[in-house]
């Protein structure tokens, strides 16, 4: 009886199950009453999108706060971090017997960190005066146009009108391939030079390693004891040579290297072998303003950083060739008129060129135009009065108008 009785209920459950699936293919909706449903385990399938979601309101718009335009700069406390340093930089005098001195070097922190201690020497700037008529750019040559193929009358401008602390006098005609001037005749320009001005002097070659060595020998020997800066020394040179008769005369070195620290230590071990330390200025090369001169100032800032942590090797003042900004056409040819006036256009060149080195720490800059050195010497003053800037001025640099 159990048997027939559990056949039956399955019966009646399998046309109950065909019953409700016709009725749902047909009306799509069943509602049953008096429903009781017994399951062991009960799964529920929910279709995505069911359910309606509750309506929301929408939030009620809210005004954006009102920016009040700000009329100070925020007042805040600054402690600068106070740093010692291991390392050095050799001073170097340089200067005349009865005349005026100047003294380079000595750092201890980097460039006009004054916060830590006071810089203890201004950076110099020497103008450059050639031995013989050159291409210069007019913008130059407007200003020196009188005293061309005159170095004694130009180094003279440009000491009491142009400010100049040296002079550096290029021996151009020297050069094999131009006049091929002897070292006597080199000497008579030096002489004149050092008759007219009573500042320091830089004898600056024309690049022949053989010529240059041999007018550097004749104008040391000739001017003994005046602590002339000798420029340049180059690794292509007879160092030995040369280090023995600037150590005999009692002039200065300048070391010149192309932008490679590693070659700057080299030459600089070498010349140790007869110069003191004090007998040494390196030049690392100043290239144009553009990707040159960002290589360049890092070269210079890694050498002073260098030295600063107690590399004895790079621990010497640094000269930077600066009139090399003019090497860049854009710094002298004529340009779309939003790039005039040439006049001003090559001056900035100069200046950008100098004050970026002047970050890195250089100590001697060589320079040409008297509008580019008086910029630099100003600035100069005041990075050494150690004032600090108008604060005023500086929230409204977005607004000025030149």
């Amino acid at each position: 009886m159990a048997e027939k009785r559990e056949k039956d209920e399955t019966v009646a459950g399998l046309k109950l199950n065909s019953r409700l699936l016709e009725l749902l293919a047909k009306l799509q909706e069943v509602e049953l009453e008096d429903f009781e449903l017994e399951a062991g385990e009960l799964e529920i399938w929910l279709q995505p999108g069911a359910v309606a979601a509750p309506i929301i309101a929408p939030p009620k718009a809210v005004a954006p706060p009102v920016k009040a335009k700000p009329t100070q700069i925020l007042e805040a406390e600054f402690t600068p971090p106070i740093e010692t340093y291991p390392g050095k930089v050799v001073e170097v005098k340089l200067g005349r017997r009865g005349g005026k001195s100047v003294v380079i070097g000595g750092e201890t922190t980097p460039a006009f960190y004054t916060f830590e201690r006071p810089t203890p020497h201004p950076p110099v700037i020497s103008i450059d005066v050639f031995d013989m008529e050159v291409p210069l750019a007019r913008a130059v040559k407007m200003h020196v146009k009188d005293v061309l193929g005159d170095p004694a009358a130009w180094a003279k401008l440009a000491v009491e009108k142009f400010g100049a602390d040296m002079i550096t006098v290029h021996l151009i005609s020297i050069d094999p391939l131009v006049k091929d001037a002897s070292p006597k005749e080199a000497v008579k320009t030096v002489e004149a030079v050092a008759q007219a001005v009573d500042v320091p002097l830089v004898i600056g070659g024309c690049g022949d390693p053989v010529k240059d060595a041999d007018v550097f020998q004749e104008v040391c020997e000739t001017f003994a004891g005046e602590r002339f800066l000798i420029s340049s020394i180059t690794r292509d040179m007879d160092v030995e040579r040369c280090a023995k008769f600037i150590k005999k005369t009692g002039h200065v070195a300048l070391a010149f290297t192309p932008m490679d620290l590693n070659i700057a230590r080299e030459l600089n071990r070498r010349l140790y072998d007869f110069l003191a330390k004090e007998d040494i200025v390196m030049d690392l090369t100043t290239a144009a303003l553009g990707y040159g001169l960002d290589y360049a100032f890092t070269n210079m800032e890694r050498a002073r950083l260098a030295a600063l942590m107690g590399d004895p090797e790079l621990a010497h003042p640094m000269s930077s060739g600066t009139t090399n900004a003019w090497a860049a056409r854009e710094a002298w040819m004529k340009m779309a008129p939003e790039w005039e006036p040439r006049e001003l256009r090559g001056p900035l060149w100069e200046v950008i060129t100098a004050l970026t080195l002047l970050l890195a720490g250089v100590d001697l800059f060589m320079m040409m135009h008297p509008a580019a050195v008086k910029t630099v010497k100003d600035v100069i003053a005041q990075l050494m009065g150690g004032k600090s800037g108008n604060a005023e001025r500086l929230v409204e640099w977005v607004t000025a108008k030149f």
